[in-house]
């Protein structure tokens, strides 16, 4: 299996992104094509005693900045390493395409250079985020600000599709963030997106899920507009931080409070990993015809090497093509 990689895409490139490359092509059995300038990537590799055993290049000099217009991926920025990972992997060079580089520019490359799966409205964001119960997948949180109905029923099958076939869940409970239970609650969109995906067998859906029970385990997948997903996505990571330091606090704060730590270090360290985004990789793009993750922005060789796997996980087991497959269906049921 060939995995597509942008060697300068997030904060921490390229060193970072050549370091969990070279890592994943060790520990998984891939390879890996590495878009970028080859000159500065040869260099880097060498100087950081990188192997780059597994990895062939694709030279492409320019780097697209995050705070470009995401559409001039395809303009000022065609030669840009993400968009020749793009073009490498709509081209048939690979079998997926991990990035770390900017959202906006990875959305719309994905859509109008890999190409949408036949039906899909948008394509959606749908990061995996730890819950009571293990973890559930927050879709979408930033491709679309602004959602119509049908496109929060898709975003509904093609999570429950990937929560089934990489997460292992058998019959996902899909739920749909709201301010109340009843399905009376919400804006305009709620309220017709609920009944759409009331009516529609191609999902097990659970009903509005309120945002203080998405982490105790509501639901499996929960279906949002990206507006409303970002912010959730953001509090998320902010009250992990904000946990973590808070027990740091109180177990350095006494020689009592150290001997609990020590007595509780093993729990401490799994509370940590669970809320430990680089254990989770990246953001699959649902809706696109072949698999690309969105890494995290400040990804380091860890949290690259973590999205590489993801990727391959996803083309192992054929998810794309089963969330075309959950389409037609929920198509068919509408």
């Amino acid at each position: 299996m060939r995995i597509i990689v942008d060697a300068f895409g997030g904060d921490n490139a390229p060193v970072e992104i050549l370091k969990g490359t070279a890592d994943a092509v060790s520990e998984y059995g891939i390879t890996a094509l590495v878009c970028g300038d080859e000159a500065r990537i040869r260099a880097v590799l060498s100087g950081n005693g990188i192997s780059q055993a597994g990895m062939d290049f694709l030279n492409a000099p320019d780097v697209m900045p995050v705070e470009a217009e995401p559409t001039e991926i395809l303009k000022s920025y065609k030669n840009s390493s993400i968009a020749a990972g793009m073009k490498a992997l709509a081209g048939g060079l690979g079998d997926a395409f991990v990035t770390a580089g900017s959202t906006g520019a990875a959305v719309v490359g994905a859509s109008l250079i890999v190409k949408r799966i036949k039906g899909v409205k948008r394509p959606a964001l749908g990061p995996i985020l730890p819950n009571s119960a293990g973890n559930y997948m927050l879709i979408d949180i930033g491709a679309n600000a602004e959602c119509r109905p049908e496109m929060l029923l898709q975003f509904g099958v093609m999570g429950s599709a990937y929560m089934k076939h990489i997460m292992g869940v058998e019959n996902p409970r899909v739920g749909l963030v709201n301010i109340g239970a009843e399905e009376t609650k919400g804006l305009e969109l709620q309220i017709q997106a609920y009944h759409l995906m009331k009516n529609n067998p191609a999902i097990n859906f659970v009903g509005n899920v309120e945002g203080r029970d998405l982490p105790l385990g509501a639901c499996d997948v929960a279906v949002t507009d990206g507006f409303t997903g970002n912010i959730i996505l953001k509090h998320t990571e902010g009250m992990g931080k904000f946990l973590s330091g808070e027990l740091k606090s109180m177990f350095l704060a006494g020689f009592s409070s150290k001997i609990g730590a020590l007595l509780l270090k093993k729990s401490i360290a799994a509370f940590r990993k669970k809320m430990d985004y680089t254990e989770y990789g990246g953001t699959p793009l649902m809706g696109i015809s072949k698999p690309v993750i969105k890494a995290h922005g400040s990804s380091n060789a860890k949290a690259f090497k973590n999205a590489i796997r993801q990727a391959k996980n996803i083309c192992e087991n054929d998810v794309n093509d089963k969330i075309a497959q959950a389409l037609f269906i929920a198509k068919e049921n509408a």
